[in-house]
């Protein structure tokens, strides 16, 4: 647990304490000064070189990360959301007691200055200070060797600080902010809406997982933090909204890993009258717009030197044809679930003797091959049993018309023709849900029965899709808080 300013007797905190004091004794509270920017540091710049033949006068503020002392005059830089501009304070201008109380400024210190904009002898456009306000005192000094940290857990619990000194971080999550804008912008252009659906339920539905449990009081019933968001997207097609989408948090009560976090944000779109393919189409023209307009790049290089191709071939493979490719064995398919576990315990994987055939299969498509599609690939013709809500393939009726989208070892969108026989979709229920058929959302099914036009559904993992378009080592990376166990 972090100790309170009163248990800490560290010497920089003792001076910034005692300049607190100071200015409230001289009548200034910096937690009571206001201050009205016009200008934040970007637009600051920009409006220079607009202008530059022009007087230009800005007011902005930021955080203070940089003071030069050259005693009748300092230069400075402040920092904001957007970036950071140089301050130049001289005494002649300021006066000698507002001089004085900026020299004594902290690194840290939120600050407001106005003045006129100039370009010094280096080239460095720079605000001259005619006045300047504190408007927050840092009583802590921030983090002086914050490189090599990057492994720490204190980059996670203490992210304010990591956004604060560490550039990359401040922008991949400007990125990310830009890509989910990007991803909205996409769909309503496509004639798309968005909507919000519950995320208490009381049957965890639309995907196989554990789900988060809750005491719902007022109703006197347990419900869930849902997994998945489709089942309440499909209701809209049944509604008669024919292209609708939904941005928003999933949970899942399982482990943490690199590529894995419990509550994560996924993409779900629903478009009646489409299918697989149609979701093909629309998740390549995503990644690839999203890629031109954030990044202006197609050629997404990896922190292990990898160039992935998002302008070159999107392979599209049979997930048979993966397995068969991977284990050497033509006859894979064939073989007995012992004789499977047998092969994939010599592919050093642990498999649960518990497990179902298609899981062990399954198994090794997740831990062996899957972590080798670099390049995009749309992994297709999945097992039935790993998607109780897809069309069975009328070719086969022992695959789903699915695809996997894969790119960069990880998957980035799974999608279906969707299931709208509501016949076959209570048997494929049943099936998943065994012998726990409370676990079966009957509402849902009642929906069905009134008629869900044919439709192509895609679920595209935010988070991960952050991972990809910006080159992060792990999920912690591209979200802003990730669950830490307690201090």
């Amino acid at each position: 647990m972090s100790e309170s300013l009163s248990d800490i007797s560290h010497d920089q905190i003792a001076v910034r304490l005692r300049k607190l004091e100071e200015m409230r004794a001289a009548g200034t509270d910096p937690y009571r000064t206001g201050f009205l920017p016009t200008h934040t540091a970007s637009d600051a710049l920009a409006a220079y070189e607009e202008g530059a033949d022009t007087q230009c006068v800005v007011a902005s503020a930021g955080r203070l990360m940089v003071m030069r002392d050259m005693g009748k005059s300092c230069f400075a830089k402040i920092q904001d959301q957007t970036g950071q501009i140089q301050l130049y304070a001289r005494k002649d201008v300021l006066g000698e007691e507002a001089y004085g109380w900026f020299k004594k400024l902290d690194i840290g210190d939120i600050i407001g200055v106005e003045g006129e904009l100039f370009r010094t002898r280096t080239g460095e456009i720079t605000i001259r200070a005619t006045r300047y306000a504190m408007v927050s005192k840092s009583l802590r000094p921030l983090p002086e060797k914050w490189h090599g940290l990057s492994d720490s857990e204190q980059i996670y619990r203490q992210r304010y600080l990591d956004l604060i000194v560490n550039a990359d971080s401040r922008r991949r999550f400007l990125q990310r902010s830009r890509i989910v804008s990007g991803i909205r912008r996409f769909l309503e252009d496509r004639r798309f809406i968005e909507v919000e659906t519950p995320v208490l339920q009381n049957v965890a539905g639309g995907a196989a997982a554990r789900p988060f449990k809750t005491e719902f009081n007022a109703l006197g019933c347990e419900f869930v933090l849902r997994i998945s968001i489709e089942l309440f997207l499909k209701r809209m097609l049944v509604a008669g909204f024919d292209r609708v989408f939904e941005i928003g948090r999933n949970f899942r009560n399982e482990g943490l890993s690199r590529r894995h976090n419990p509550e994560f944000t996924m993409l779900e779109v629903y478009q009646a009258y489409s299918d697989h393919r149609g979701m093909m189409d629309l998740v390549r023209d995503l990644v690839q717009t999203l890629a031109r307009d954030v990044l202006e790049n197609l050629d997404l290089e990896q922190p292990d030197g990898t160039v992935i191709h998002l302008g070159g071939e999107w392979r599209e493979v049979t997930y048979r044809q993966l397995v068969v490719e991977e284990t050497g064995a033509d006859d894979w398919f064939q073989l007995s679930k012992d004789e499977k576990m047998a092969r994939a315990g010599e592919m050093d994987l642990k498999i649960d003797p518990d497990w179902e055939d298609f899981e062990v299969t399954n198994e090794v498509f997740s831990k062996r091959i899957e972590p080798t599609l670099i390049q995009p690939t749309f992994v297709t013709r999945l097992p039935r049993e790993l998607c109780p809500l897809a069309k069975l393939s009328q070719e086969d009726p022992g695959t789903l018309d699915v695809f996997e989208l894969c790119i960069g070892g990880m998957e980035i969108a799974p999608a279906y023709s969707e299931q709208n026989d509501p016949m076959v979709q209570r048997e494929m229920f049943e099936v998943q849900a065994g012998g726990d058929i409370q676990n079966v959302d009957e509402d849902f099914l009642t929906a069905l029965e009134y008629g869900m036009p044919p439709a192509g559904g895609m679920g595209v993992g935010i988070d991960r899709l952050v991972i990809l378009l910006t080159g992060a080592e792990s999920i912690r990376d591209v979200i802003l808080f990730p669950q830490m166990r307690p201090e």
